[in-house]
């Protein structure tokens, strides 16, 4: 760690602290304005040389305008910049191609999706959802789903904003604070952009790689549905498919996904509250921050932006975030496994649908979207352990009780089986028995109960009769 009295690391012959020299010159002739023009400041290159600063004001120009204006455009009530979040999102996008949507593919994107929903009538009780037909570019993916992801990132971002403020009140010597006087706001919003910068960059990296508005397991556009006919071009190459199949393919998911969500109601916002829940819960590892900074120029914000852009959160591992995480990894599992199933009835006339399923499961083994979203943007690791013993829980399940009372199970939560049941389908059997037994066998149970029929022991007076071996 840097010493206190050259806090920015800086070497001076005499032991003097150069940016002290520095802020002080700064309060006595005023600091510029949020434009941050060169001209403007009170000492030039060769005066900041001599005061052991070898930085270019026009360096530290760039970086006032920035920070004043992140703190200009923050919110009182947000302790991020989402506009900056955004920007970066669409800077990270414009870093690959992103064509503009033509009317060719947009009649693509109709006539799958109207395939899908024929197909996918028969294969779940659940109605069509009415939704319009959407085709999306990435910048639109960005764009439609970019307030669900503020929502989501919420949490997280207030730790961080208030992390990083604490350890700068804790960390900048008094002098320093002392003379940046009334512009200490601008520090203050740091880590605010900082985050900013990586939600942006995780939104962006996400919007190159999703192929629908679902594709991270929930609808991230409440009320909408969409394909997006580039991302889902760039998802066929190299599988030796063709194209319309894979695209129909994917309309079945998109489709089947979009009314699961709506007739569940409680679904969307189970998993939006769990994610925020263990979100809250999530440390800020402060010190390797500063390590971090350590080894960086302050100036080089490329370098500060890959340093900052991974690996700043660790989970406190309390309990209630283990029980968090664990329900939403269930959750999502279950999703996933439905929509397995369901794709599955729904393609059988796609000849190679068996192969695409697959595709699906590779993609979540190695990390698909949901997998490097949650990631990025959160540090919540998911593991998609369970997906393939979900689609396996649904299908015995259809072929015991049939498509309709499936998809019945989607009424409450506590229909669901939990991870422990996913591997004990006899357990979740057992629980569940009552819960949808018929009117008769419920009031047989209950009075059973009433009457202590439970507590008597098995009769084995036969077994008693007969002789021992």
């Amino acid at each position: 760690m840097t010493s206190n009295n050259n806090p920015w690391g800086m070497p001076s012959d005499d032991g003097s602290n150069p940016f002290e020299e520095f802020f002080k010159k700064l309060s006595e002739n005023g600091f510029p304005g949020a434009q941050g023009n060169p001209a403007e400041w009170p000492l030039d290159p060769e005066q900041m040389k001599n005061m052991g600063i070898p930085i270019d004001p026009a360096q530290i120009a760039a970086v006032f305008s920035g920070l004043t204006s992140m703190s200009a455009n923050t919110s009182a009530d947000e302790p991020v910049n989402w506009e900056l979040a955004r920007s970066h999102a669409h800077q990270t996008l414009a870093q690959g191609e992103d064509p503009q949507i033509t009317s060719a593919q947009k009649s693509a994107v109709a006539d799958a999706i109207q395939l899908a929903q024929l197909w996918v009538n028969p294969a779940t009780a659940f109605s069509p959802t009415g939704y319009p037909t959407e085709s999306w570019s990435k910048a639109d993916y960005v764009n439609n789903t970019f307030d669900i992801f503020q929502e989501i990132a919420g949490p997280i971002a207030t730790s961080l904003s208030e992390a990083m403020n604490q350890s700068m009140s804790e960390q900048l010597p008094e002098e320093i604070k002392h003379l940046l006087g009334g512009q200490t706001n601008i520090l203050s919003g740091v880590g605010g952009m900082m985050f900013g910068i990586q939600a942006g960059q995780a939104i962006g990296r996400l919007a190159q790689e999703v192929v629908s508005s679902t594709d991270v397991g929930l609808p991230m556009a409440e009320g909408r549905s969409a394909l997006l006919p580039s991302a889902i071009k760039d998802f066929g190459d190299g599988l030796e498919i063709p194209p319309q199949e894979v695209m129909i393919y994917l309309a079945v998911r998109e489709v089947a996904l979009t009314r699961l969500y709506k007739a569940a109601t409680w679904l969307r916002e189970d998993i939006i509250a769990l994610i925020k829940r263990y979100a809250r819960g999530i440390h800020v590892d402060i010190e390797r921050m500063q390590q971090e900074a350590e080894q960086i120029d302050i100036m080089d914000q490329e370098a500060l932006q890959i340093a900052f852009s991974s690996n700043i959160f660790t989970p406190q591992n309390t309990e209630d975030q283990k029980l968090a995480l664990e329900r939403l990894e269930i959750l999502l599992a279950l999703v996933e496994g439905w929509v397995t199933i369901v794709a599955e009835d729904a393609t059988k006339n796609l000849p190679m649908s068996s192969q695409l399923a697959e595709v699906m499961n590779r993609r979540h083994a190695v990390g698909g979207p949901t997998e490097h979203i949650f990631a990025a943007l959160l540090g919540l690791e998911l593991h998609p352990r369970k997906n393939r013993e979900a689609a396996q829980f649904w299908r015995h399940y259809t072929q015991e009780h049939g498509m309709e009372a499936r998809d019945q199970l989607w009424e409450a939560p506590e229909m669901l089986p939990t991870l422990e049941e996913l591997d004990n389908p006899e357990a979740y059997a057992s629980r569940t028995a009552l819960v949808t037994a018929s009117e008769d066998e419920f009031d047989a149970a209950l009075e059973k109960l009433l009457s202590g029929g439970y507590d008597q022991p098995e009769d084995t007076s036969e077994d008693d009769d007969k002789p021992q071996a």
